[in-house]
């Protein structure tokens, strides 16, 4: 398949586009900036030079590819709805990458919630995630009326190194890179809040699923496994060599990591459970621990 990926330079859209690549598929990636432009070029996968501002660049690449996969941003309606516009009659796929913080409850990392959710179970939406739910739902509901086999994947928190331009994820190396600048492990408050965690191997291998045999109008949660943020700060301190850990309050928080990775993303829980992609798409995940990779494996 001829292949179109928004944010191909990225953390996830690498991976999956150099995921897909060496599965036989051409791959066309959006990215912004020439010299990454030509770092894509020497990875095999073809630039396009552009942005999600460039309606008219995303509906023609959407109208030629055989599939479009949207990685760039989750929140960028104007980005989706040309996407949508370029595909529309077609029947073809489009793959949206949407985030599990839409469930997160912003606890400052005071407490553990017991709700957990699967695709089947009603969303408590997180105030400032209403827009983010909003187009996920308008994605869907192309599919029935734009003739778009539309797929949504929510994923958790996302571990593993990468394999395109850029390695890391958005959750763990953040409190990586901070214990590192200031010799302490900090986290949101005491660290009580879980999340559901899934490693990039897996969530590669989901996409490519879903890609070929996903349901249109189908939505999946994209999890195997779950962990508290207190025991990523714990793992964290042990690969480093750190022992003190301190937890900020929610004002310190927002100062050092801004207002959504640290209300959202770190100081939030969202438990999910991924079972409707084991059922319906046959996705066995070979990866369940972050704790594991951080202590063992982490770059």
């Amino acid at each position: 398949m001829n292949i179109f990926i928004t944010g191909a330079s990225g953390y996830i859209g690498g991976s999956i586009a150099l995921h897909l690549m060496k599965s036989g598929h051409h791959i066309r990636g959006l990215v912004r900036d020439a010299a990454k432009a030509e770092r894509l070029r020497a990875l095999g996968i073809e630039p396009v030079l552009g942005d999600l501002d460039n309606k008219q660049l995303l509906m023609q690449e959407a109208g030629n590819a055989d599939a479009v996969i949207n990685c760039a941003s989750s929140d960028h309606r104007p980005a989706i709805e040309a996407l949508l516009e370029g595909l529309a009659g077609s029947g073809k796929p489009l793959l949206h990458t949407s985030g599990s913080s839409t469930v997160g409850d912003a606890v400052a990392g005071k407490s553990l919630s017991d709700k957990i959710f699967d695709e089947d179970t009603p969303l408590i939406v997180a105030e400032g995630k209403q827009a983010r739910y909003e187009l996920d739902r308008r994605i869907i509901d192309a599919a029935g009326t734009m003739d778009i086999r539309t797929v949504i994947l929510c994923n958790t928190l996302i571990y593993g190194t990468g394999k395109g331009l850029h390695p890391d994820s958005v959750q763990i190396p953040a409190l990586v890179d901070h214990a590192r600048a200031c010799g302490i492990v900090q986290i949101v408050g005491p660290g009580l809040n879980r999340w559901a965690t899934v490693h990039i191997d897996d969530v590669c291998a989901l996409y490519q699923l879903a890609l070929e045999k996903a349901p249109a109008g189908s939505f999946y949660f994209v999890e195997n496994g779950e962990a508290s943020l207190a025991d990523i700060a714990a793992a964290i301190g042990k690969r480093l060599g750190i022992a003190k850990i301190e937890g900020l309050s929610e004002e310190d928080a927002i100062a050092v990591w801004g207002l959504g990775r640290a209300r959202y993303s770190l100081g939030s829980n969202s438990r999910i459970r991924g079972i409707r992609a084991r059922k319906e798409l046959g996705w066995q995940p070979q990866h369940a621990s972050a704790i594991a990779w951080i202590e063992e494996e982490m770059a």
